[in-house]
């Protein structure tokens, strides 16, 4: 899942208790599955928006690859900025004063047939699963819609692999100096999906006893293994 770049500092990602409505997310499983498609490649999510805009207006840089011939065939070359540190073909849609997409108007998206993949992929409610806020106060708006996410289970198992994946972020933010250098995600989406990949290693009996350092590198085994078997799938797709 390719999110927006945040362009807000890391912050304490500890949700927030909520008394707002809740918005139904879809069932967990079916969704678990639709995200873990979505890492390997480029099949997109199916989002229940609704009139929610959050993350049109929060904010984010906007990743086109040059994979995105539609989008770069309709946006305003004016718009479009350097991607720093990604080859010269890689570009950014940036936003305006306010926080929202520089192609967002009167609350809607202008090139939404067109849009990019980064946008086709984002999923907020990896934040309601591995139970994390967003961001800071420019991410207010998903904030609370990750807030107001409820999924439902169709069975135990799927209650306790949602379960790992809290453990997993929970785990994550509070132990990046067991990681080898103390190289762990410190961005909130980065920690999420992070956390989606590797969940596993928390469904393991022995994830109870072991050390920080341990199940720092059952993660870093985990994301790896994740990561190669994302390669293996490209290949034999091509």
């Amino acid at each position: 899942m390719a999110l927006g770049q945040d362009n807000s500092a890391p912050m304490n990602t500890s949700a927030a208790v909520s008394t707002s409505a809740k918005v139904e997310a879809g069932d967990f499983g079916t969704w678990l599955a639709q995200m873990l498609a979505s890492f390997r490649g480029p099949v997109g999510t199916d989002v229940p928006c609704g009139s929610c805009r959050g993350c049109c207006t929060s904010s984010y840089f906007i990743h086109v690859r040059p994979s995105d011939r539609k989008t770069l065939g309709v946006v305003p070359k004016n718009l479009l900025s350097p991607a720093p540190g990604l080859p010269q073909d890689h570009k950014l849609i940036g936003f305006t004063a306010n926080g929202a997409c520089a192609l967002l108007k009167n609350g809607d998206c202008t090139i939404y047939s067109s849009r990019p993949q980064t946008c086709r992929d984002y999923d907020c409610r990896v934040f309601a699963a591995a139970a994390i806020q967003a961001g800071g106060v420019d991410k207010a708006a998903i904030n609370q819609r990750v807030q107001e996410w409820q999924f439902s289970y169709a069975s135990g198992q799927d209650q306790q692999i949602h379960q790992a994946i809290k453990k997993a972020a929970a785990f994550i933010t509070r132990n990046r100096a067991a990681f080898p250098g103390g190289r762990a995600p410190v961005m909130p989406s980065d920690i999420a999906v992070l956390a989606i990949k590797v969940h596993g290693v928390f469904l393991q009996p022995e994830s109870n006893g072991q050390t920080p350092a341990e199940l720092a590198a059952a993660i870093v085994q985990a994301s790896r293994a994740f990561d190669a078997s994302r390669l293996t799938d490209t290949t034999e797709k091509q």
